[in-house]
Formats: C-alpha cells, structure tokens, sequence
C-alpha cells in the first residue's frame, strides 16, 4: 500500500491544494440539490415488475458515476467524498443521496462539496430506491454504487474501470476490500438460495469449511486475493456501465435493505453477463462496515431476514420460501432460547441482544409485526 489508511486520511482532509484543483475540474457541473418524492420514481412495467430506469438523456459525459446512499455517515461521508476526489484522475461526478439524515450529512455535503449532485429524502426510502434515484441522476458511462463508509486507496476507482474496460463481457464487478491495512474482508459470496441459507443458519459453512460443498455460500476456500467469476459482487462498491443497466434494467425497489445486489447480479447474469471479482484495486471499509445499519439492529436485522425470504421466494416460489421460513423459524426459536437462558446465567450483554434479535425475528415469522427501531 502506498501510504497507510490513517496518512491517507490526514492528506485527504488538509489538502487544500487538491481541493481547488478539483473544482477546477469539475466546476462547471451542475449541483442537483432535490427532495424527491413518490411521483418523482420510476413506475413499475406492467409486464415485468421492474422499475424503468429513464436515465439522463446527456449520458456519456462523464467517464464515472459514483452514486453513495447516506443515512447518518457525515464524518465516514466526509473522509468517502475526499477519498474520491483526491485518487480519482478519470473524469467523474457523485452523486450523494441523503435518505433523511438528522446528523447534518446533507448540510455538510452542500457546504463542503458544491460540486457534488446532492438528492435528499423526506424520509428513509432504503438502498435500493435511494440508489435507483442516484442512477437516474447520473451522466457517466461507468457507474459505481459505493457505500459511505469507504476510502479510496491507489487510484482504485481509476484502475477498475480500466479493468472492466478491457473485460467486456464482465457486468458488475468488485474489487478488493480491506477491513484493516492487512486484513481482506471476505466479500462476493453465492446464490442466497435455500441451501445456501440452511449451510448459513447451521453455520455448517464455518464448522466445515474445508469442504467444497458446505464453505459455498461465502467461497470459503478462496482467500481474495485472485480473480474468479462470482454469483453475487458486495454491495458496498458494484462498477457497472449504462449498457448492463439499461439491458437489466434498475435495482428491484420490494427490497428495502440487503439482498438488492444478490436480485441485481443474478438478473445480470441471467442476461449473459458475468459478475466478477478482481484484486487490482483496493477500498478501505472503515470499522468493519455495518455503520449505517449498526444505528437501528433490531429492525435491520429483521429486514435483512425479510429480503433473505423476499429473494427466495422470487427465484425459487412457494416451496423454496415454505423451506426457507422453516430454517428461519427453527434457527431463531434456537436464537432466541438458547442466548436467552445464557444471559440469564452470564448476564451478558451480547447473548441478551442475540436473544431480542431472534425473539424479534419469530414475531415477524408468525405476524408479519416489524419492529420500528
């Protein structure tokens, strides 16, 4: 690595050189500063289901689109938006979408970023119609969805689009991604399906790992440091082109959190493409990631077990997700029991919100009930 994540930091926030250099570049961009609302989002196709993605007319632009969702990351925006600037030479534009924050992030973005096209929300409309907004805000031929709580290393933007330029056949694809200056955060994984879900909630994937069958859902052999073709590219950085989208069209908006980018590269692959992951470029993500949904566990959590059967049962029907509720419903009611009798003994925390999570999770199962906060 060419300098550590913390001196990169430091340089991104104090160079007021580079700063005046950007705005040079991209002065004259327009700044979109916008509250959507309902009417403003793309109408499902009657046939398909799929919102329509009515992307600008002045595509072609801009080399790439960065499109970040925000909910309450200001500081982790912050240090994302300097990243950006500071290792990106192609030309680009951001564009940040504020899903109603109530710490300041759009407020610091118009003021400190003018150049940035900003779309902020009413309300918390999720990551897959934030995203979907983003996309149609956007002019460049390139578009990476990021999240907010990254750091650009070496020029990585740069060098994947370059990667995914001279691998055409390639729709959506990851690169590298570092929880510390040394650790690989185990990213991409593969089709969210059934089994998949069983090996998950028996942790059968962790207990036997060394075999092909059962480390599947995570690739757990695969230490990422080569290149290989994968069923699902992490959403927290996704490089696509305008072609793939327009082709596939828009991030299915019935997910509200997770398993949108599961839905999107398997429509992706469908049409003929290939999602791939390549070790060329490398990202920071910054505390291990989760420091959006981290602010709400308990309703994220559940959402993320609603979009698990949400995928199921939209690519396997009414058996997979009977399946798939089943393997819920005993891994929770263990969930629940087990941690609950633990922190009765140990009082400990941990096993006490493990408990809530799974107690939270069977009302969800057996009422539909989610949770607010």
């Amino acid at each position: 690595m060419k300098q550590t994540a913390g001196a990169a930091l430091e340089v991104m926030r104090s160079s007021f050189a580079f700063k005046t250099l950007l705005l040079s570049r991209v002065g004259s961009r327009p700044r979109v500063y916008a509250a959507p609302t309902a009417s403003s989002l793309a109408r499902p196709d009657p046939v398909t289901n799929m919102t329509s993605t009515h992307l600008r007319a002045d595509s072609n632009d801009s080399s790439v689109s960065v499109v970040i969702v925000s909910w309450n990351t200001r500081d982790l925006l912050r240090d994302c938006l300097h990243s950006i600037n500071q290792q990106t030479r192609l030309r680009h534009e951001i564009v940040v979408v504020d899903n109603a924050s109530s710490d300041g992030s759009a407020e610091m973005v118009e003021r400190e970023f003018p150049e940035v096209i900003l779309l902020i929300n009413r309300d918390n409309r999720g990551f897959a119609i934030a995203n979907n907004q983003g996309i149609r805000a956007t002019s460049g031929y390139y578009v990476l969805l990021l999240n907010p709580d990254t750091v650009i290393l070496d020029g990585a933007i740069d060098k994947m689009v370059r990667w995914l330029d001279e691998h055409p056949g390639v729709g959506c694809a990851g690169c590298q991604i570092l929880e510390t200056e040394t650790e690989i955060q185990r990213t991409c994984f593969s089709d969210p399906g059934p089994f998949n879900l069983l090996l998950m909630e028996t942790a059968l994937h962790r207990v036997l790992h060394d075999w092909p069958l059962f480390c599947r859902p995570a690739y757990g052999q695969w230490d990422r440091r080569t290149e290989r073709d994968v069923d699902v590219v992490h959403g927290m950085f996704m490089l696509t082109n305008r072609l793939v989208i327009e082709h596939v069209g828009l991030l299915d908006e019935d997910f509200f959190v997770y398993s949108e980018e599961a839905d999107w590269c398997r429509r992706i692959r469908k049409s003929g493409y290939r999602c791939a992951f390549t070790p060329v470029a490398r990202v920071l993500h910054r505390d291990g990631g989760g420091n959006s949904t981290i602010q709400s566990t308990t309703r994220m959590f559940v959402q993320f077990q609603k979009s698990r059967l949400l995928y199921v049962q939209k690519y396997y029907g009414v058996a997979g997700r009977t399946a798939a509720r089943f393997i819920l419903f005993c891994s929770m009611f263990a969930r629940w029991t087990l941690f609950g009798a633990m922190s009765c003994i140990t009082r400990d925390v941990e096993s006490r919100t493990r408990s809530r999570l799974g107690r939270a999770t069977l009302r969800f199962l057996l009422s539909g009930a989610e949770p607010t906060s």
